[in-house]
């Protein structure tokens, strides 16, 4: 017999403009609070700057422009979620993606986790759209965003 709880994620529902990004908890390093970033020269819109954290200088990167969500930010209420990076670049082991206001922790279970929309085609930076309970969330596609990044940084 199998446990049901070992098909459990602990995950955490991050707000961004437009909507709610979902990512594995072991994925999210700290949420901090944000800061006006250090530009990048010719870098896109989304690719809002550099930020300063526990000695690394983190791309900040904003989710809902990237996958074309919104035209723009707001810093209003503004945190950073400071993620792991999971392609191995030993000089980008974080990225730091814009947030509207503090994750909140949830539970994912297979069947909590309802695909919606075309599963054929997404906007870039995203892996699939879902719902989770009542939420309404994306999942994002971090290799691809990391790829785009450090693409980014380069130009």
């Amino acid at each position: 017999m199998t446990d049901p709880t070992s098909r459990e994620i602990r995950g955490l529902m991050i707000p961004v403009t437009g909507g709610r990004v979902l990512l594995p908890n072991a994925t999210v390093a700290e949420v901090i609070t944000y800061s006006v970033p250090e530009k990048i020269a010719d870098a896109p819109d989304w690719l809002l700057g550099r930020l300063s954290w526990r000695g690394w200088r983190l791309p900040l990167f904003s989710f809902s422009m990237l996958s074309g969500a919104a035209s723009k930010e707001g810093y209003s209420n503004a945190k950073v979620a400071v993620l792991k990076a999971l392609g191995g670049n030993a000089k980008m082991p974080f990225l730091a993606m814009l947030a509207q206001g503090f994750p909140r922790l949830t539970t994912i279970t297979p069947d909590l986790l309802i695909p919606t929309g075309d599963e054929s085609a997404h906007p870039p930076g995203v892996h699939a759209q879902v719902l989770v309970r009542d939420d309404q969330a994306v999942i994002p596609n971090l290799g691809q965003i990391e790829a785009l990044v450090a693409q980014a940084m380069v130009a």
